[in-house]
């Protein structure tokens, strides 16, 4: 029986998509080459094999070598990063999130203001729609 591949990026494969977000497009070799040999070459090439299956990278062939790009942006793979986290920790609740995060982590106050106006821009937004 095949299994669907699975709709998130594993650690791998996020390590590989960080280097094409980073160059915008790379062969398999400076895939590996900019992973520091952390990686086989045969493994990269899997991987991004697996990630064109998902969808979320193409190739065009240059020569003999593949170049590969990202289709997926980095910012919708956080999205749907966090998405995935709120559902499957916080009940699906985002508040909840942001208030485990607010209480958890080692904020400063520049960090806190920049929260406060993230904040209250939404609130105002909010409001508007509410007119």
């Amino acid at each position: 029986m095949v299994r669907k591949p699975a709709s998130g990026l594993t650690e791998a494969e996020e390590r590989i998509m960080r280097v094409l977000w980073d160059r915008g497009e790379a062969s398999v070799r400076e895939v590996a080459d900019a992973l520091d040999a952390k990686v086989a070459y045969n493994t990269v090439l899997t991987l991004l094999g697996i990630l064109k299956d998902k969808g979320v990278v193409t190739h065009r062939k240059e020569g003999r070598a593949f170049i590969y790009r990202a289709l997926l942006s980095e910012t919708d793979a956080q999205s749907k990063a966090v998405d995935r986290l709120v559902q499957a920790l916080f009940k699906g609740a985002p508040d909840a999130l942001a208030a485990h995060l607010i209480k958890t982590a080692d904020l400063d106050r520049d960090s806190l203001d920049a929260l406060r106006s993230e904040l209250d821009s939404k609130a105002d937004d909010m409001a508007g729609k509410d007119r």
